[in-house]
């Protein structure tokens, strides 16, 4: 997930069968007899795939070509290595909602593997990421919206009217129950790649190859220049967790969680790489480095014989797809944002109130989360400088890999560890290498977000032990009263 702003049963033994505490909630158990509830309905493929491609592409696409410019066309190479992390990070969480098709993902994962404790850390660095991110989404959605229509941007108060309009609107789609969800991811999805398709596909009949600039444009070693461009890009495939976190609420989650991851994944990067090389080949380099509408401009490249008409209508295109984009981001995420909390509150690890669940939404979970965006957002507009905000977005490149490093580490202990009801033999030495690499992506994501949002983020996660405390000792209580 990107956006304009730079930035889910008890077990003392983790050698233990896995945990059944965990497992989604009766009314979302397969084969129950318990009829659904009215406005509930499972995904299938198709949603579950949006759910990701949606997730991981947000409003960031729009700005990427014109970020990694300056470093030259080299850049396209660190594409293609991020892109290869990605699709092995996809192919673990595959791996591991196939033998854990619970709701909670990364939370079920680490907990099944390493204990109470680790499966906290993972739900509530997850749950900081979802929120706060949301946020950023919003505000970043304010300023295409302002192109749209031109008085959003008259005043701040109009502007955090529009990015309270944009958070709520998501999270009415999720309280009215799953099928408006699936149905609003798959729509906007198929609308925003209309027109990233326009240019990823369409710009490349209108490539000019002498538009490209050299291919090392920075006096960095070739090996530099990757990884600089890299630290701009790591964030880009965030949300390749995203049918894992929901596999409750898909369709035979054995099978549908590890195709869609892969699916999404691998459509995502497509659109990156092929929208990226498309705007490369149609605005000169000298002024894809400054543009601030990278896409605008070469929509304008393409039509530039109609009269200078494109300049009117190929801004509004961009923005309409940045709104559409940005809007499908949110309404994945903001029920992203729910599931975690949830799995860990039916395991006593989170407060109870994120156990109530109606249509197969987590209701309180959605409310909790969307209220701490909003005020957040406020507060953003209210103080006059996004100093603060900025500060946080910025922790959450750091949060978000704490789940994918947990979730990969678990992966590897299964394996290491032997265990036959988790591991294939026949795939033993396939899977070790794909989750090694997808440990390494994931610290290369720590290592991209830098030191202070490491610093930072390791206070919010420290934060949460107290939290796990509170949790750990009233769980405690709760099972030996019986006794008692």
């Amino acid at each position: 997930m990107t956006s304009t702003i730079t930035t889910a049963a008890p077990a003392p033994d983790p050698a233990s069968a896995p945990a059944p505490a965990s497992a989604p909630a009766p009314d979302s158990a397969p084969g129950t007899a318990e009829p659904r509830p009215q406005g509930e309905r499972r995904f299938g493929l198709p949603v579950a795939t949006c759910l990701v491609m949606g997730n991981i592409i947000g409003g960031g696409i729009f700005l990427l070509p014109a970020s990694v410019a300056p470093f030259g066309t080299i850049s396209l190479v660190a594409f293609a290595v991020l892109t290869l992390g990605a699709i092995a990070l996809a192919l673990v969480f595959g791996r591991l909602a196939n033998r854990h098709p619970q709701t909670g993902g990364p939370y079920v994962y680490a907990r099944a593997a390493f204990g109470d404790f680790a499966g906290f850390l993972a739900a509530w660095s997850y749950w900081i990421t979802t929120w706060v991110s949301n946020a950023a989404l919003a505000v970043a959605a304010v300023g295409y919206l302002g192109v749209l229509f031109p008085a959003v941007g008259a005043h701040k108060w109009s502007m955090c009217l529009a990015a309270l309009c944009v958070q709520w609107l998501p999270a009415l789609a999720n309280l009215a129950g799953t099928r408006y969800v699936g149905a609003v991811q798959l729509v906007s999805t198929v609308l925003k790649f209309a027109p990233l398709l326009l240019v990823a596909v369409g710009g490349l009949f209108f490539f000019d190859p002498a538009n490209l600039g050299p291919f090392q444009a920075t006096d960095q070693s070739a090996v530099g220049a990757v990884s600089a461009s890299a630290a701009i890009l790591l964030f880009s495939y965030l949300g390749v967790e995203s049918a894992a976190v929901s596999a409750g609420e898909v369709r035979d989650p054995e099978r549908n969680v590890g195709r869609a991851t892969i699916l999404g994944t691998v459509g995502a990067a497509t659109v990156y790489l092929l929208g990226t090389l498309a705007v490369f080949g149609l605005v000169a380099h000298e002024k894809l480095v400054s543009s601030e509408a990278p896409f605008s401009d070469a929509v304008n490249a393409m039509f530039s014989g109609d009269g200078g008409a494109g300049g009117t209508w190929g801004g509004t295109v961009v923005a309409c797809a940045a709104v559409i984009s940005m809007a499908g981001a949110l309404n994945g995420w903001t029920l992203l944002s729910a599931q975690t909390p949830y799995a860990a509150a039916k395991d006593g690890l989170f407060p109870k109130v994120f156990e109530t669940k109606k249509r197969g939404v987590p209701v309180a979970g959605v409310l909790v989360t969307v209220a701490l965006a909003s005020a957040l957002t406020v507060y953003n507009y209210t103080a006059g400088s996004q100093r603060v905000f900025e500060v946080l977005v910025l922790v959450t490149t750091f949060t978000a890999t704490v789940p994918y490093l947990l979730s990969t580490a678990a992966q590897i202990y299964f394996l290491a560890s032997g265990r036959a009801e988790r591991v294939r033999p026949g795939r033993l030495v396939r899977d070790a290498v794909l989750a090694c690499l997808a440990f390494g992506f994931s610290m290369w994501l720590v290592a991209g977000s830098g030191y202070a949002a490491v610093y930072q983020g390791v206070l919010f996660l420290f934060a949460g032990v107290l939290v796990y405390a509170v949790m750990a000792a009233r769980k405690q209580r709760a099972g030996v009263s019986p006794a008692g």
